[in-house]
């Protein structure tokens, strides 16, 4: 016990005595604030460059650069300096002898856009392709030739944290429970996973993820919040880009960006079509088991798919500045996709003495249309940051699948059936917002909004066999009626203030959830009413210029949504089938996290350490329905089987195969631990490096208990369960001679268990060379995606009644090839992103000062 008090005595004493000496150093320097904006719009300037030069020693020089607010502090030592303010394309601002010996601001000073530097002035410095922050990091898709040509599921395939499988599924830190933004609202998408996959990658700007989102933000998101921001003009004049696009496998497209500015208004524009079809296959091995746990019987599918897609995205708005307070934002977006995606599937059956091959076609067509409009009013107040935005958006949806299903036993003609399907989803949505951002004194702020999301689903799946003299006969086993009508009501308050390096930004959010899920066909109709406060809490403090600490804290909720409660939604394979399930609730996260950044000259590093529990979790489990496909095969008929073989079968046989069920439960609860780290480093000019590690632990509780729908018995599971995985990603771009780029990136998800099985572990790689021509006016770029074609999800399952080994490749490696044209607009050039068409995109609730 002494020698214990001896220690703790001597590390007060050190703490003292350290602490003594850091404001002993801290009284010798003082610390310079302000704020630099656009002379014009009154728009902070984002990433302007501030220098202070001591007129006495002029080796005496210090520095630092505006945030997203045009807000910038720098520590110096008290003296007499010349102060300039520069930003590329703006005249500088040189504030001269100034006499700086107290801790004090600068004020608000109005950079002038110098139109001789932007007629002049070509090689610009251009921002890295990720820009890591300490509450999120940035993906600037403009610079990256890796997803020239390809669509915004594969630029989210790129952005560090962020993983997405062969289904098309978004997860950050490995959680796919996210919340995704356009523009900063939600989208208007009925399957998010398929509109992405239609949306050019050409028609991004960047991409901003934020793992754990304030108050400010939608409580919804369980893992966090991904947002992608369009492309919008910004600059002066008429200028704009155009991008053509032309791949193997097939893949034509242009999209157009235009834009005109001036003191008045800014008018934006996008034009995008493609025409592309890609093949994808998967395979899944299974072994259908006896109580004794021998086998019963295996079948193994092979599935090829065809997607082809021809698709219209146009958008225009216009940014009208009705006085240099009060700015209206309008804009359209018409999105208009048309599909066939045939899929070809064979299973191998074997058993005893009646092996046979049965073939099902899915000849399957896809329609879909969407119109939104969308509009914004920021009022700006004399103070710097005091502003009042509205907001709201108006969208309808159609998405149509239709199908035809042929199945057969090879070499009986006799076995053939035809099924029919139809999938017809509509929807509308609306959706209310305002927001109210209040600085108090220099150092502090308060924010509160309402925000209203309105949204009704009516989804039509129908299932049905066509009879021999072609007439349609509903299969009601499989055939729904979904009506899900949601509307949701929010407020929220939040008070950020800074006390020299200690900055802390406090947040309450209320969450009213009125739900209707109507099961039209059974007349089974439920509501859901729930309402939930989220409170969230950040502190960070800042160690030095270089360096800085966080701690946050945040609530969060995931709503079971489309395809998670659709009772039926795939059909395409009619022993693997996939149901959603109408009785999840949702799950509730509370999200810890601990982060630290630091600069040290050519290196950025941030790392952190996260900590989710989640009550009520969602999780994908396969088990036997208790319903088997009946196949019906003749005396005497030769069949082949998977190696060619002519077998007979003798006498006849009819021939059941169980189906098993792929659908959502809830568990009990989740906790997920993990920590990340991400690296910017450029070694030379010529050479950048960004690197992304993850690793997260995950621990499942919970029972589930399921009835067979053929004799009413009651199978009892328990899902406890602890797996621990990671993913890492690498990116390099290096500068090769005759402007010439090379870029590359290679991801590895490592393996996988959960409890019922597990996924292995997936290496794949990216490659993309440019190079400018014209005067640095045009681009050409050649990119590979998935260089080695081994992009795919493997998982193992294995239950009572049943061993499985599958395979899945959404798509088959893509080479693309585009070529980029810029008018009145150089490559590099500063896009400021002045004004964000929702607040969801500012950080004005970020911490003050």
């Amino acid at each position: 016990m002494r020698k214990f008090q001896i220690i703790v005595t001597l590390l007060l004493l050190c703490s003292t005595f350290l602490t003594f000496s850091q404001q002993k150093q801290e009284r010798a320097k003082i610390i310079i604030t302000g704020k630099v904006i656009e002379k014009t719009s009154k728009l902070p300037l984002e990433y302007a460059t501030v220098t202070l030069k001591n007129s006495k020693n002029p080796k005496m020089i210090f520095g630092g650069i505006t945030d997203n607010n045009g807000d910038y502090s720098v520590e110096i030592i008290p003296g007499v300096y010349d102060v300039t303010l520069e930003f590329i394309s703006f005249k500088p601002t040189t504030l001269t002898q100034k006499k700086l010996t107290e801790t004090s601001s600068l004020g608000t000073i109005g950079l002038e856009e110098d139109a001789t530097q932007l007629n002049e002035v070509v090689v610009r410095a251009e921002k890295t392709t990720v820009e890591i922050k300490l509450d999120k990091k940035v993906y600037n898709v403009g610079q990256d030739m890796i997803v020239k040509g390809g669509t915004a599921s594969d630029v989210l395939d790129n952005v560090p944290s962020v993983t997405v499988d062969a289904d098309g599924n978004v997860a950050l830190r490995g959680n796919d429970n996210v919340k995704i933004l356009i523009d900063g609202r939600p989208s208007n998408a009925i399957n998010i996973a398929d509109a992405l996959r239609t949306i050019s990658a050409d028609a991004l700007d960047k991409v901003e993820v934020i793992t754990n989102p304030s108050a400010r933000y939608d409580a919804e998101g369980g893992g966090g919040i991904i947002n992608i921001v369009l492309k919008k003009g910004k600059n002066q004049g008429v200028n704009g880009t155009v991008i053509a696009t032309v791949g193997d496998p097939r893949n034509y497209g242009l999209v157009t960006n235009l834009n005109f500015k001036n003191e008045n208004f800014n008018l934006f524009s996008t034009i995008g079509y493609n025409d592309s079809k890609s093949y994808g296959n998967s395979l899944t091995d299974s072994d259908y088991l006896n109580p004794d746990g021998s086998i019963q019987k295996t079948i193994n599918e092979r599935t090829k798919r065809e997607r082809s897609r021809k698709g219209l995205n146009y958008t225009i708005g216009l940014d009208w500045y009705l006085d240099k307070s009060l700015t209206w934002t309008n804009s359209f977006n018409y999105r208009k996709n048309d599909g066939a995606s045939p899929e070809n599937v064979f299973l191998y059956n074997y058993e005893t003495n009646n092996d046979y091959i049965r073939n099902r076609y899915n000849d399957q067509f896809t329609y879909s249309n969407n119109l939104e409009y969308a509009f914004n009013f920021t009022k700006k107040f004399k103070k710097d940051g005091h502003k009042l935005t509205v907001d709201g958006s108006f969208s309808n949806n159609l998405d149509d699948d239709d199908s035809t299903i042929t199945d057969y036993v090879l070499g009986d003609i006799n076995s053939t059936k035809q099924e029919s399907t139809l999938n017809y989803q509509t929807q509308k949505r609306n959706l209310f917002q305002s927001d109210y951002v209040l600085p108090i004194g220099k150092n502090s702020q308060f924010e509160a909004g309402y925000k209203g999301d309105f949204n009704e689903l009516l989804t039509d799946f129908r299932v049905g066999n066509i009879d021999t003299n072609g007439n349609y006969i509903p299969n009601i086993n499989y055939t729904n009626k979904l009506d899900y009508k949601e509307k949701i009501n929010a407020l929220y308050t939040q008070f950020g203030s800074k006390i020299n390096k200690f900055s802390y930004l406090l947040g309450m959010r209320y969450e009213d959830s009125n739900i209707d899920i109507n099961l039209l066909t059974t007349n089974d109709f439920n509501n859901k009413r729930y309402h939930n406060f989220f409170p969230s809490a950040f502190l960070t403090y800042q160690l030095s210029e270089e360096s800085t600490i966080s701690l946050n804290y945040s609530k969060r909720i995931s709503r079971p949504r489309s395809r998670f409660i659709n009772p039926f939604s795939n059909y395409s394979s009619n022993v693997n089938i996939f149901q959603g399930n109408p009785d999840l609730n949702p799950s509730l996260t509370d999200a810890f996290d601990i982060g630290y950044m630091n600069k040290w000259g050519k290196v950025t590093f941030t790392t952190s350490m996260y900590f989710n529990s989640t009550k009520d979790v969602f999780q994908f489990i396969r088990r036997p329905n208790g319903n088997y496909v009946v196949t019906t095969v003749v005396d005497g008929a030769d069949i082949l089987n998977e190696n060619g073989q002519v077998i007979q079968i003798v006498g006849g046989a009819d021939i059941t195969t169980p189906v098993i069920l792929s659908t959502p439960i809830n568990l009990s609860r989740e906790e997920r631990f993990g920590f990340e780290f991400n690296i910017n480093y450029t070694p030379y000019k010529w050479w950048k490096l960004n690197g992304n590690f993850n690793f997260f632990q995950s621990k499942t509780i919970g029972n589930y208990s399921y009835t067979l729908e053929n004799n009413g018995a009651t199978v009892y599971q328990n899902f406890d369960n602890t797996a621990a995985s990671w993913f890492t990603r690498v990116s390099s771009k290096i500068s090769l001679p005759y402007k010439i780029d090379w870029q590359t990136n290679a991801t590895y998800n490592a393996p996988q268990t959960n409890a019922q099985g597990r996924s292995l572990g997936v290496l794949s790689a990216n490659l993309a060379f440019s190079k400018d021509i014209l005067k640095d006016k045009a681009t050409i770029a050649l990119n590979i995606n998935d260089v080695f074609n081994s992009r795919k999800r493997i998982t193992e399952t294995n239950l009572a009644t049943l061993n499985a080994y599958s395979e899945q490749q959404w798509r088959q490696r893509q080479i693309n090839l585009s070529f980029t044209y810029r008018f009145n607009k150089m490559k590099n050039d500063k896009e400021k992103d002045k004004k964000p068409r929702n607040n969801q995109q500012d950080d004005g609730g970020d911490f003050p000062g």
